[in-house]
């Protein structure tokens, strides 16, 4: 009754997934993700280091007021330090210095957005335009426009008693992954939403996303102006692209779409991304992320190439897809059998099977067919409860036996069948519904499925003939022949029946509210 084989086999197959994704420089940290993965319908992208390469460049320097811009930035590089992409690039760019002292340091905060030095006589800060000048954004709005649309633009503003002077705005670009084009075409001929978050402008993460193929359709949003949960919820669906999120922010994201019934991946690289892979049904992080996104995730892109992500997509559906339909096959012997087990209690018969015969016809209809199933490439996206999935499919099959081996047991008082001829009988109408039960997951039939079909009926014919004395099957008689024919035409004519009565119980405990979708 118990489907041990199934057990090898799913360990098999996730155990194979791991190690193609390695061959593909994926490290998965948790092997039940490759589930998660099967099942994704949306998938929220980190602009930078994702569809970007994480590589920032400075690209000009736009004066607003006459100040040294060089030598300020270089001593605020060296006050503070900062090795995140914008970081790297502004010292890159303007170098470092330490002639001013420091009085105060003002980290970078991906909630507040900017970063800050108080030396001496002065005060400097570095940041997101809107975010440092707030209302009072609306006085360079129209520079800051000319730029958004192709750059990243960050302000230098002096800060003198409560009072900010923009000094310049800093231009900076970011390349476009060459891959990011090809993968979001893959996810869209999947039916998988992509979102793509950044704290970034709206306007230049937006035409980060059109550079890297997403529909023009698309509809963009500043995330700022999501004050509460409810805000949120109702946004995510409708729109695409957000700019301006923090941290808690894209944690929200994600909650609000699990809350709307998708099952969402998340990809990032950096801390403040952390919160959000945590949340994720299943998170992706690049290995040159921060080592705080590679630790919560489930999935480490080795060579940080988001061009994996359809590969990676394609084992998790190939794996659970066909532990599914493996799992039907063995669940059919676990369904009758345990029911037959507990009607044989109050029968006053024999138990219909000979163990060594349930052997060599489980290896045939079950065993051999599971393992080469489990391995062929099956890209369909999961949907629905994996285990009423199984059922679905083992439930009418199963039905059909118990039925047939009822008849059987009346028909063997009717015609004096002795027990290894019942035995027989039994084990003959098992194998040849379950047959049938490959014949309908197999079809449509390719060269594989075609050939492993072929294969196990001929070799259970064969067998039957040839060697059927081992297994101690019965010579069939006529009055044996008809009775098959009997329970062969049972099955044909209730198992339609049955899928339809099954499918439709199933309909009525999922609106019911007693089975969930996944």
């Amino acid at each position: 009754m118990i489907p041990e084989g199934l057990v090898l086999l799913t360990s098999t197959v996730l155990a194979l997934g791991v190690i193609k994704l390695a061959m593909k420089k994926v490290l998965v940290q948790d092997l039940y993700c490759i589930e998660a993965l099967a099942r994704v319908d949306t998938i929220c992208l980190d602009k930078t280091g994702t569809i970007t390469e994480g590589i920032m460049e400075v690209v000009d320097i736009i004066k607003i007021e006459d100040a040294d811009v060089n030598d300020i930035v270089a001593n605020m590089n060296t006050a503070l330090d900062e090795n995140n992409p914008t970081g790297i690039a502004l010292k890159n760019y303007f170098g470092k210095k330490n002639t001013l002292e420091v009085i105060e340091k003002i980290p970078f905060n991906s909630s507040r957005k900017y970063s800050g030095v108080e030396f001496t006589d002065h005060k400097y800060l570095i940041g997101a335009p809107e975010f440092i000048l707030k209302k009072e954004v609306k006085c360079i709005e129209k520079q800051i426009d000319q730029y958004n649309d192709k750059y990243r633009v960050l302000l230098l503003c002096e800060e003198k008693k409560e009072k900010k002077i923009p000094l310049s705005l800093i231009l900076l670009q970011d390349k476009v992954r060459k891959e990011a084009k090809d993968t979001l075409e893959y996810f869209k001929s999947q039916g998988v939403k992509v979102k793509i978050i950044s704290g970034d402008n709206p306007k230049t993460v937006y035409n980060i996303a059109l550079r890297a193929g997403l529909d023009e359709n698309s509809k963009m949003l500043d995330a700022s102006t999501l004050k509460t949960d409810e805000d949120i919820y109702n946004a995510i669906e409708e729109y695409d692209v957000f700019g301006r999120v923090n941290p808690d922010q894209k944690r929200k994201f994600i909650l609000a779409l699990q809350r709307r019934g998708h099952s969402v991946a998340m990809t990032g690289d950096g801390v403040n991304d952390v919160l959000a892979l945590k949340e994720a049904d299943c998170s992706v992080a690049m290995a040159s992320g921060t080592d705080a996104a590679k630790n919560v995730s489930q999935l480490v892109l080795l060579d940080s190439n988001f061009a994996s992500m359809p590969s990676i997509v394609d084992e998790g559906r190939r794996s659970i897809n066909n532990i599914q339909r493996s799992a039907s096959l063995f669940i059919v012997k676990t369904i009758y059998a345990s029911v037959l087990a507990v009607m044989f209690l109050f029968i006053n018969k024999a138990y219909p099977f000979i163990p060594i015969q349930l052997t060599f016809a489980n290896v045939l209809s079950v065993g051999i067919p599971s393992v080469i199933l489990a391995l062929e490439p099956n890209y369909k996206r999961v949907e629905g409860n994996f285990l009423v999935n199984v059922v679905k499919v083992s439930l009418p099959p199963a039905l059909c036996i118990i039925i047939n081996i009822l008849i059987l047991m009346g028909c063997s008082n009717l015609f004096g069948f002795n027990r290894v001829e019942i035995s027989t009988l039994a084990i003959l109408i098992t194998v040849l519904t379950q047959f049938y039960l490959l014949f309908k997951i197999s079809y449509p039939f390719n060269q594989l499925r075609f050939l492993l079909f072929s294969l196990v009926t001929t070799a259970f014919l064969l067998g039957y003939i040839f060697i059927g004395q081992i297994f101690n099957f019965a010579e069939l008689s006529l009055s044996m022949i008809g009775v098959l024919a009997v329970m062969i035409v049972i099955v044909f004519f209730f198992y339609p029946i049955f899928v339809e009565l099954t499918n439709r119980v199933i309909k009525r405990l999922y609106k019911n509210g007693f089975m969930k979708e996944k």
